[in-house]
């Protein structure tokens, strides 16, 4: 293959991977900070052993984890296997979208979509929560930013705003929709869960806000980032998004009880929202809104 078409086809793509590396460095310090109310900026890393500040050379992306095999330079505690696997996964991510939709500003507002799947699925995972900063900042994103950058591409206003703030509805609207009416149904059966209602606690009323955001099973926190979804997507891509949501929800299920080797056992849908979404992204057979 001659350079130049190497360079034409895989050259975004490969610049997206290494911009990906960086950005996965910074979403692992967003999912261990961001749950424990601490901030994403200062101080610098440190090691969660022996809480010695680390040095820039020892934190390049991927690189540093295989010079250092894997272990502090300083007390020589094993460094977990995920620092490196998100920097990788976020950078492969990345080289896809760049590689799927080529250079465009759009792009660019896909890699920050991206990025904020990647750290509400993670955080998710090891929390079961998903923050408001980026399931809320992402609906702002979502509603003002996606619409002004279709504008410049020469999407009418109307067409651009109608089908983000179409989308966030539909999206968040549909998953509040399912989450409400099973916490209806469960009242109407006597059925209780864990942490619903609270030990002691009645069931909401319609007086009160739980009545309307605690659900059974599902947190708000899954409603807000399908807001934000489909804030992204429209309301086209919310739809495919459940579809594709609701798939990879029953594979990550199945995968959770064979590795548990028990049913019971909770975990949050968030990883699956976020893959759902993810794969209608990344899909060349689908159509957006706009």
């Amino acid at each position: 293959m001659p350079w130049r078409v190497l360079d034409e086809s895989y050259g975004l793509p490969l610049v997206a991977l290494a911009f990906g590396l960086l950005v996965g460095s910074f979403l692992n310090v967003v999912v261990h900070r961001l749950p424990r109310g601490e901030s994403v900026i200062r101080p610098r890393s440190r090691c969660p052993a022996c809480r010695r500040t680390i040095a820039a050379w020892e934190n390049v992306p991927l690189l540093s984890y295989l010079w250092l095999r894997g272990r502090c330079r300083g007390c020589g505690a094993r460094i977990s296997a995920r620092y490196p696997a998100v920097e990788v996964f976020t950078g492969l991510l990345f080289a896809a979208i760049a590689f799927r939709y080529g250079p465009s500003a759009m792009t660019l507002v896909w890699l920050a979509f991206a990025a904020a799947l990647v750290a509400a699925a993670l955080i998710d995972f090891e929390h079961r929560i998903i923050p408001d900063e980026i399931s809320l900042g992402g609906l702002l994103v979502g509603l003002l930013a996606v619409p002004a950058v279709r504008v410049l591409e020469g999407t009418t206003p109307q067409l651009a705003y109608g089908a983000a703030f179409a989308g966030a509805l539909l999206g968040g609207g549909i998953l509040w929709l399912v989450g409400f009416a099973h916490a209806r149904v469960s009242v109407l059966l006597g059925r209780t869960f864990e942490h619903w209602p609270e030990p002691g606690a009645s069931y909401p009323r319609p007086g009160e806000l739980d009545y309307w955001t605690w659900f059974p099973g599902m947190g708000f926190g899954d409603v807000k980032l399908f807001a934000m979804i489909g804030a992204f997507l429209g309301p086209r891509g919310a739809l495919e998004t459940l579809i594709a949501a609701s798939l990879a929800g029953l594979a990550l299920g199945l995968v959770w009880i064979a590795l548990r080797r028990r049913a019971d056992v909770p975990f949050g849908f968030g990883p699956a929202i976020a893959a759902g979404a993810l794969l209608v992204l990344l899909s060349p057979y689908r159509l957006f809104l706009i």
